[in-house]
């Protein structure tokens, strides 16, 4: 089980640091503001963006979170992350830009991997 909440731990903090983190501080400033513009998106979507990825950062790293929220924001990051892929893809080519999320995306489904198999084991360890 040690070894699954250190897995757990390092994945949901990268992803929050990602996604919670880096929004809050960086979705504002000038360069935030052009790589919504540079995908041809409304500047309100970048605001409406770091506000949602703020709370589900917030509800994937607070335990107290239910799981059934917890579920919906990993759901939500994964499409969004996909969608971010295909964004700079469209936009760039497949390139640096578009396979980013893409490894982000890996951590998150280590992340729920590993939230699961730890949600499992300490189930089966209050069975005991």
């Amino acid at each position: 089980m040690k070894t699954t909440k250190i897995i757990f731990w390092t994945t949901t903090t990268l992803i929050f640091l990602f996604e919670g983190v880096m929004p809050a501080l960086f979705s504002q400033s000038e360069a935030g503001k052009e790589g919504i513009r540079h995908l041809d998106y409304p500047q309100y979507f970048g605001i409406t963006l770091a506000i949602m990825k703020v709370a589900g950062a917030l509800c994937l790293i607070l335990p107290m979170v239910p799981a059934r929220v917890k579920e919906w924001a990993y759901a939500c990051f994964g499409i969004e992350f996909i969608f971010a892929s295909v964004s700079h893809a469209v936009k760039d080519g497949f390139g640096g830009q578009a396979i980013f999320p893409l490894i982000v995306l890996a951590v998150l489904i280590i992340s729920y991997l590993s939230y699961h198999k730890l949600n499992a084991e300490m189930r089966q360890t209050s069975l005991a």
